[in-house]
């Protein structure tokens, strides 16, 4: 296994053709292998526009079967081998009528099916309303060993819980994607947006890679876009990127435009990492945390 490797990060916009933002995603996983990418990221549900922000049971016929023999598996496997690239790509999962998941499949470089993580934790906020479209994930936080490393992988929401990174991390992952699409709605203060929500999503997630000594790399779609319904619509801030061990940013796309962000992981520092500084896993008192299986503690 190589010691350094490459993650492609496909920072996009959406539109309403689906056909149209797929062709589009594939053109840029190609764009990703031809800077040198090893792993190509896409976002959070890449095939359309963030439906969740209003409620409308026939964006239902969005979704899609999700297993080995389904056409957009099969055709982003055969991507992969054609490329030989590991592709992690989220899509809105059919498994059954009435249930449905947000998931993210994982294909190893030579084309091999390697999964699927189903999102855990669903959000359901003003232009957020996940909870009327996913059952919450029943597959726990599995880690996909791949030709290039081991990664985790989480969603969205997923992003804000530390018990998540850490049971990848504690389960090997040296990576951990997470597909994302967050935003300021356009109706939301300005200065609590800008200067507040974005900050802290950028430092939690550097925080999972502090205290779990790994790679944490987050995708985001970019551009305005409506409610079906009307209303506000949100404002998608971009700025994909990627932290090292030591919670550095070590590249960060744009936050108004579409990008294809290529950036390089040094598994050497992971191991450097956790052998130097023993708070990941060495010195964690296991025994002390048993309140953590707890949704709250009174006191």
């Amino acid at each position: 296994m190589e010691e350094t490797v490459n993650i492609g990060l496909i920072q996009m916009s959406c539109g309403d053709e689906i056909q149209a933002n797929y062709r589009k995603a594939l053109d840029n996983i190609r764009k990703a292998a031809d800077q040198g990418a090893n792993i190509v990221c896409l976002q959070e549900l890449f095939k359309s526009r963030y439906f969740c922000q209003s409620v409308d049971s026939k964006l239902f016929g969005l979704a899609e079967s999700v297993d080995q023999s389904s056409p957009t598996v099969q055709q982003l496997g055969e991507l992969a081998a054609e490329l030989r690239v590991v592709i992690v790509a989220g899509l809105f999962e059919k498994r059954a009528s009435g249930l449905y998941h947000n998931a993210a499949i994982v294909l190893d470089a030579d084309g091999a099916y390697l999964g699927k993580y189903r999102k855990m934790h669903i959000p359901d906020d003003p232009g957020y309303y996940e909870k009327f479209y996913f059952t919450p994930g029943d597959l726990g936080y599995p880690v996909f060993r791949t030709r290039y490393g081991v990664i985790g992988v989480l969603i969205c929401w997923d992003q804000w819980f530390p018990e998540a990174a850490r049971l990848l991390a504690l389960n090997g992952a040296e990576l951990i994607l997470i597909p994302t699409a967050i935003g300021w709605r356009q109706s939301e203060d300005a200065q609590f947006t800008d200067h507040g929500y974005h900050d802290a999503w950028q430092i939690v997630q550097r925080g999972h890679a502090v205290a779990n000594a790994c790679f944490v790399a987050a995708v985001n779609r970019v551009g305005l876009e409506w409610s079906p319904e009307g209303g506000s619509g949100i404002n998608f801030w971009g700025q994909s990127f990627l932290s090292d061990p030591y919670g550095k940013v070590v590249a960060r796309a744009a936050a108004d435009r579409e990008e294809i962000l290529v950036a390089p992981v040094d598994r050497g520092r992971i191991e450097e990492m956790r052998a130097g500084w023993s708070f990941p896993f060495r010195d964690r008192r296991v025994d002390s945390y048993p309140g953590l299986t707890s949704l709250y503690l009174d006191g």
